[in-house]
C-alpha cells in the first residue's frame, strides 16, 4: 500500500498525466484514473507500482490475459522476421490461422481485417451484395435488435439499435430496422417488410447489458430466416471466441449462421478481426469488392493462431463455463438488496444493480480492482479467460464490500 505522501505524488502526477492527453487527444473517452504500465496473467500494475486484478480484459480483447509465455514467444519470433507484406503476396501465417479457424468453426470461409466495426460491416456489404444479386437493388434492409450494439463506424453505428448513438452524424445510412430482443412475434412483423436481406443479431448483447438471447427465440429466427432466404448474421464480436464458455456463444444452441463477424479476443491484444462464412456466403465477394491494408497482416495471423491453440485444449472451454458459473454464483449468494439481476454465461457476466454502478466501480478500482459498465445500472465482467480462482475471490471479496 501507498502511504500519504506517495498517494498525494501519485494524484499529482497522474493530474499532470491527464493534462497531457487532453491537450493532444479527442475527447472522447471518459477514462479511469489509472496508468497502466505493464501486466501478468490477469493483474495489471500501474506506473506507480499499484496491482489491479483486471476483470476488463480491454472490453475483452485480452483473452490471454498479459504476459501470455506461447502468444509473446510467437510474437517476438515473428516480429524479428517479418510483420507485413499486403495481401499481394501469399502468407503462410495467414494460411494457419486461416485453417485453424475454419476447422474449429465449421464455417467456409474467412476474410480478415483489423477492427469489430469493420466485422460487422463487412457482414452487412456481403449480404447486401447476396439479396442484390439475388432479388434486385430494392433488397438491402438490416433488421438488427433494439439495445443492441455493432459498432461506431456509419454503418455499424445505423445497425445498433439505440437511438442515443446517432445523434448529430446526419445525414444518417439508409436501410435499417430494429426488432425487440427475445419476442418473436415483433420479429415476424417486422421481416413481414419484403426489403430486408439481413438479421444482424449479438448471441449475448454486451453494450446492452449483458442479454443472453433466448434460445428458442434464436432458433425461431434462424428457422423464419431460412424460409425466407433471409441471411443470419451473429455479431460475436465481444461474446465469441471463448468468451462464453464455447468457440461461440451460438455454440451452445446447435445453430448455424450464414455469416459471423469475430475480432476482440481472436488477438488477444493484437488488433485483428474477420467475417467467417457458410458455403452459401462465401462466393459472394469477387476481386476488388473488398480489401484491408493491414487485414490479414502476418503479426496479427501469429496472435490468431496462438489463441487458438490455446482456447482450443482440452478443457480449456469448460474451465471458463465453470468460472463464469462461480463468479455468477458468489454475487447471488451474497443476497445483497443492491442486486436485481445476475446473467450471462462462461466469463461474460452483468450483474444488474438497482443503485449507480459507477460508484460501487470507482470504489473498487481503488482497492485495486477494475470493472466495467454498462448502462448506468450494470457492472460487465469481461476477466481474461485465464483468470484464476485466486484473481477471481480477490477480486469479488473488493466487490462484496460494497454490494
Amino acid at each position: 500500500m501507498l502511504n500519504s505522501k506517495e498517494t498525494i505524488l501519485v494524484k499529482e502526477s497522474t493530474d499532470m498525466i491527464k493534462e497531457k492527453w487532453n491537450k493532444y487527444f479527442m475527447n472522447t473517452y471518459a477514462q479511469t484514473p489509472v496508468v497502466i504500465d505493464r501486466g501478468e496473467g490477469s493483474t495489471l500494475t500501474d506506473v506507480y507500482g499499484k496491482e489491479y486484478i483486471d476483470f476488463t480484459s480491454g472490453y475483452g480483447a485480452s483473452s490471454l490475459g498479459y504476459n501470455n509465455e506461447k502468444l509473446v514467444k510467437a510474437l517476438q519470433d515473428q516480429i524479428s522476421k517479418i510483420t507485413h507484406v499486403s495481401n499481394l503476396f501469399f502468407s503462410q501465417n495467414m494460411i494457419d490461422s486461416g485453417e485453424k479457424l475454419i476447422k474449429a468453426s465449421k464455417m467456409s470461409k474467412v476474410f480478415f481485417i483489423n477492427s469489430g466495426s469493420e466485422a460487422t460491416e463487412l457482414s452487412m456489404k456481403i449480404a447486401r451484395k447476396y439479396s442484390s444479386q439475388k432479388y434486385g437493388e430494392s433488397r438491402g434492409t438490416i433488421l438488427s435488435l433494439k439495445d443492441s450494439f455493432h459498432g461506431r463506424t456509419m454503418m455499424a453505428l445505423m445497425a445498433t439499435g439505440v437511438d442515443k448513438y446517432h445523434k448529430y452524424f446526419y445525414p444518417l445510412p439508409e436501410g435499417f430496422k430494429y426488432t425487440e430482443k427475445n419476442n418473436i412475434e415483433d420479429f415476424k412483423k417486422a421481416v413481414e417488410d419484403e426489403s430486408i436481406c439481413a438479421v444482424l443479431m449479438e448471441p449475448i448483447q454486451g453494450e446492452g447489458g449483458v442479454h443472453v438471447l433466448k434460445e428458442d427465440y434464436l432458433k425461431e429466427v434462424i428457422k423464419i430466416c431460412h424460409k425466407k432466404d433471409i441471411l443470419v448474421i451473429f455479431d460475436e464480436v465481444q461474446c465469441g471466441i471463448g468468451r462464453s464458455g464455447k468457440l461461440f456463444a451460438y455454440n451452445h444452441y446447435n445453430l448455424q449462421p450464414d455469416i459471423v463477424a469475430i475480432a476482440k479476443g481472436i488477438g488477444a491484444g493484437i488488433p485483428v478481426s474477420g467475417v467467417l462464412t457458410n458455403e452459401k456466403t462465401s462466393k459472394v465477394l469477387n476481386p476488388g469488392d473488398h480489401g484491408s491494408t493491414f487485414g490479414g497482416n502476418i503479426l496479427a495471423m501469429t496472435a490468431i493462431s496462438a489463441v487458438l491453440d490455446e482456447i482450443e485444449a482440452p478443457g480449456f472451454y469448460e474451465e471458463v463455463e465453470a468460472k463464469g458459473k462461480y463468479i455468477m454464483d458468489y454475487i447471488k449468494k451474497l443476497n445483497s438488496d443492491k442486486v436485481v439481476e445476475v446473467r450471462g454465461k462462461g466469463l461474460m457476466i452483468g450483474v444488474e444493480l438497482n443503485v449507480n454502478a459507477p460508484d460501487i466501480i470507482d470504489k473498487c478500482v481503488e482497492e485495486g480492482v477494475l470493472f466495467l459498465k454498462t448502462n448506468e445500472h450494470v457492472i460487465r465482467m469481461l476477466p481474461p479467460l485465464v483468470i484464476t480462482y485466486d484473481e477471481i475471490n480477490k477480486g469479488l471479496e473488493v466487490l462484496k464490500k460494497y454490494l
